[in-house]
Parts: structure tokens; C-alpha cells; sequence
């Protein structure tokens, strides 16, 4: 007899009994597998106690949750956990099949929507879950915006300051730099607007709301451009000084409005007429200069009476009067001349008294002339009827400080030669009746 015959001669039954029980024990507790086609769930049975104390079978069925994390469902009976097991695989198995029928274009999709998530470490499956359900809550696709939204609102990351205050700060800061009058009353104007409409923390300011702020202005598109150009102005300075998160300007997701998109304004030779005539007389060399020289708008403010040489017959609009910081020479045409010839002398601002009383004296003289006041057209004007009577875009585009190319492609046929003779023919009806004003009566 071996060593090992007599070991297995000395055990009895009661020593091999425990190790037959636990083995098929461990048998039975081995999970049970569903198959439908290649996926597999899983169904673990568990043994838990009762209070009384009797052992009692668990059956788990494994699922993932949105986050990727495992998931167990637990029943009392074996059949409910397979038809749940079943239900699993089918859904699995469905979406199995609809990744491998997926054209050349999914598959590209899918690839880059892997890319955008990688720096996440988020499962596709879990992104598309949080954004349906983040969909669901904010009614539409509206999850950007809250997130913007939400970050504004973080406490401790902004300071907190109300629109107006930080307009008025903003004027300040710019006053401080040595910014024009003209630009601040212009600041003062368009954002004092803003902040009637708006008096609340500026933090708490949305894309959405800016939006419809400047859907609601009344104007051409180039008004309405520049006022998101001003609003664009105070909050790039409100990031700067903490009070809103870097990088959630609510303007810069607003419809960008392109004004050469909308058509070229201009005044016919009979509207000019009359708004001259309506003029009061500090007035009517604003609407000259404008309506025959092509003199911007804002150059007009920043000039003074000693860059009109009449002896010479030109106007000089310096570089640093300039919109585009460049110097140029304007021809003063004859019926300029005699528009300008009763204020020779005159020294200081063509325009004297800012641009608040201006937007008022251009009001009245619309009315008086019961006509319209029409975004740029007076420059608009003059482009286009120089060019008609010139036929030269480069010599016009010369005088106007424009771009050839930008004269030809807009203003190029909107009148006619014979129109452009009447409209540089346009004086004043009695030279004696304009009176010259005295320096004591334009201060």
C-alpha cells in the first residue's frame, strides 16, 4: 500500500462531504449568461439573508448606466431576471447592428465626434445621454448658452457691478486716454440706451437678450452695426476688469449685421435743396461739406474752419481728422464755394456744439424740409454724383478716401450724368441772405 492509498483509506465521509457541497455551490453561483447574437449579459445570483434568518436566492442583472458605470438590478425570481437580461441584449444587439450598417459618412461623424470628446475622457454614449437630457430640461438646444450662463454666475469668479456703473467707468477710463469729446458723447448716447433697457448686474447679461436689444432698434444696418461695435467696446472692457468671465462676451455670438449688404442711399438733387434751405445757418456748411466735398460725417465734427482754402479751392482733412488716418486734399467744387463763401473768416469747429445739439438740428431740419435724414447719404450723395459727372472711380475714390474698387462696386450707375450737373449746380438762391456768424456768436 502507497502513502497516498493510506491517506485516502483514513478519510471518512464526513471529511469529503464539505468539499463536495462547496464545489457544486461554487457551480451554482457561477453567473448565468444570456446570449442574443454576440452580446452576452450577465445574471449573478447572490445569497442574502432575511431577518429571520433564512438564506434566500438575488438574481442580478448587469446593465451600464449613462456614465458608463455598471448598473445591477436585482429579482427575487430567475425568470424576471432573463426577460430583463433578454430586453438588455436586444437593445444592445439593435444598436451592435446599426454600427455595423453605418455609411462611410456616419462612420466619419462618429470618428469625429470620438475626437471632440476625447479630451473629456466622456464615452459617446454617455455625451449623447447628458445632452438629451440637458436638452429635455432646457427645452431646445439652448445648452451653450446655459453653460455661459451658468459660468457668469459662479460666485467669487466676478465682481459685481451694474451696467451703468461700468459705462461710466468705461467713459472714464477712455476720457483718461485722451479720447475725443465726439467719441465719448458718442459712448454717453448709444450704450445710455443700452442701460435703460438693461439695469441689472452686467454678469447676468445674455447673447440671447443683446440680440434681441439690437432686433428692436430702429435704423439702417450701419447704425445698428455700430451700436454692436459700442456694446462690443464695454464688454470686452467689463472682462478686462473681472466683471464678467473671460471669454463670455455676450456680444460676440450675435448676428453680425454686414451694412454694405443693404442698398446705397442718396439724396436727389431737390431733397438737398430743401434741406439746405431749411438749414439754420451754423447748419447749412455741416450739409455742404457732406453733400458736395463727400466729408464724412464724423470728419466734419473733428474739423475747424482753417482747413477750408477756399483762395485755393481745397479742403484738407488731415491724417488725425481722418477716419482712415490718411491725408487727403478734396477739390472744392463752385457751388461749394458759394455755400462756404459767407463764413470766410470763421476760426475754431466747423461744428461748434457736439453732437447731442446736432442730432436735435438735424431732427428740426428734416422736419422743416419735410424730408427724411438718410444714414451717410450725404457722402453717399456726393460719390455718386461725382462719379456720374467724372467718370473717373480712382480720382473720386482720391477725394473721398475710399478704395476704388469700393467706389466702383457701389456707386457706380446710381445716377446719371445729366442728374450730377444738377446736383453740383445747386447754390444758394441769395448769397446776401446768409449771415456770416461772429466768433462771440458760435461760442
Amino acid at each position: 500500500m502507497t502513502y497516498s492509498m493510506f491517506l485516502i483509506s483514513r478519510l471518512t465521509f464526513a471529511d469529503v462531504l464539505p468539499k463536495i457541497c462547496a464545489m457544486k455551490r461554487k457551480q451554482l453561483l457561477e453567473p448565468i449568461e444570456v446570449n442574443i447574437g454576440a452580446v452576452i449579459v450577465k445574471i449573478y445570483r447572490r445569497e442574502r439573508m432575511t431577518a429571520s434568518g433564512k438564506a434566500r436566492m438575488v438574481f442580478e442583472v448587469v446593465d451600464k448606466k449613462p456614465n458608463g458605470a455598471r448598473r445591477f438590478t436585482s429579482f427575487s425570481d430567475e425568470a424576471k431576471a432573463r426577460h430583463e437580461a433578454e430586453r438588455i441584449a436586444r437593445q444592445v444587439s439593435v444598436g451592435n447592428a446599426k454600427a455595423a450598417a453605418m455609411t462611410n459618412t456616419e462612420a466619419e461623424i462618429y470618428g469625429r465626434a470620438i475626437v471632440f470628446l476625447r479630451p473629456t475622457g466622456i464615452p459617446l454614449e454617455v455625451a449623447a445621454a447628458k445632452y438629451a437630457e440637458a436638452f429635455k430640461i432646457l427645452g431646445g438646444d439652448n445648452i451653450l448658452e446655459a453653460a455661459r450662463f451658468y459660468t457668469r454666475h459662479q460666485v467669487g469668479h466676478v465682481a459685481r457691478r451694474k451696467v451703468a456703473e461700468v459705462i461710466a467707468e468705461l467713459i472714464a477710463a477712455r476720457k483718461a486716454r485722451g479720447k475725443s469729446a465726439r467719441y465719448l458723447d458718442d459712448l454717453r448716447f448709444r450704450l445710455g440706451r443700452f442701460a435703460k433697457t438693461f439695469g441689472v448686474d452686467i454678469s447676468t447679461v445674455t447673447t440671447a437678450e443683446v440680440q434681441r436689444w439690437l432686433n428692436g432698434l430702429k435704423g439702417k444696418s450701419q447704425t445698428i452695426k455700430c451700436y454692436r461695435t459700442v456694446l462690443g467696446t464695454l464688454f470686452n472692457f467689463a472682462e478686462s476688469c473681472g466683471y464678467i468671465v473671460k471669454g463670455s462676451n455676450p456680444v460676440e455670438d450675435t448676428q453680425s449685421i454686414d451694412a454694405t449688404n443693404g442698398e446705397v442711399e442718396i439724396y436727389s438733387p431737390a431733397e438737398i435743396a430743401a434741406l439746405l434751405k431749411a438749414a439754420p445757418i451754423d447748419f447749412i456748411p455741416y450739409l455742404a461739406l457732406g453733400a458736395f466735398a463727400g466729408v464724412r460725417s464724423a470728419e466734419i465734427e473733428r474739423l475747424d474752419w482753417s482747413a477750408i482754402d477756399l483762395a485755393g479751392g481745397f479742403i484738407h482733412v488731415a491724417s488725425e481728422k481722418s477716419k482712415t488716418r490718411s491725408r487727403r486734399l478734396v477739390p472744392i467744387q463752385p457751388n461749394l464755394s458759394a455755400w462756404l463763401a459767407p463764413y470766410a473768416g470763421q476760426a475754431g469747429l466747423i461744428w461748434k456744439r457736439g453732437p447731442n445739439i446736432l442730432r436735435d438740428v438735424r431732427a428740426e431740419t428734416v422736419k422743416a424740409a419735410k424730408t427724411e435724414w438718410k444714414d451717410n447719404a450725404l457722402r453717399h450723395s456726393y460719390i455718386s454724383y461725382r462719379l456720374a459727372d467724372t467718370q473717373n472711380a480712382a480720382q473720386v475714390a482720391l477725394e473721398a478716401g475710399n478704395s476704388p474698387a469700393v467706389v466702383f462696386k457701389h456707386y457706380r450707375e446710381l445716377v446719371k450724368p445729366d442728374a450730377a450737373k444738377s446736383w453740383f449746380a445747386i447754390a444758394p438762391e441769395d448769397p446776401a441772405n446768409v449771415i456770416p456768424m461772429t466768433n462771440s456768436q458760435s461760442s
